[in-house]
């Protein structure tokens, strides 16, 4: 479990392709510019914007359009595939609190980046096996306009 990482993940990377080929611009892993940082800490002064990044780190930043994607692996964030339901056999107890925990989290920062006006769309692993569906989901969520 050690070698697990965070950040660039195989998904994460094939996400990014896929949009920057598809003509769109983001910045990385919740970093946003200093002006919209100080746009946001304005909207909520509650929140903590901890290293300046927006809430729940995001994968993908849109910043001109106040838009995030999150690509979440279906084991870690508990997905409803046959890899999110499937937990492992030993130390159950462990394993069933850490993923819970992912979930709340993932509720807890949507909201956060709700109350300070950015959408979120979540890529979930299993659904990169077909980049066409991606793509579309990602044409749909980006081109939609901000109310």
């Amino acid at each position: 479990m050690a070698r697990i990482r965070g950040t660039n993940t195989k998904p994460e990377l094939l996400v990014r392709q896929l949009a920057h080929r598809a003509g769109y611009r983001f910045r990385l892993h919740g970093q946003v510019s200093a002006a919209a940082l100080a746009a946001a800490r304005r909207r909520a002064p509650d929140l903590a914007f901890r290293g300046g990044k927006l809430p729940g780190r995001p994968d993908l930043v849109f910043a001109s359009r106040k838009k995030v994607v999150f690509v979440n692996g279906c084991f870690w964030h508990q997905h409803d595939c046959p890899v999110g339901r499937h937990g492992p056999g030993t130390n159950v107890e462990f394993w069933e609190e850490k993923r819970r925990r992912n979930v709340e989290r993932d509720i807890r920062s949507h909201e956060a980046l709700e109350s300070i006006g950015w959408e979120a769309l979540d890529l979930w692993e299993c659904q990169l096996k077909d980049p066409a569906v991606v793509l579309g989901q990602l044409d749909a969520f980006l081109s939609r306009r901000t109310p």
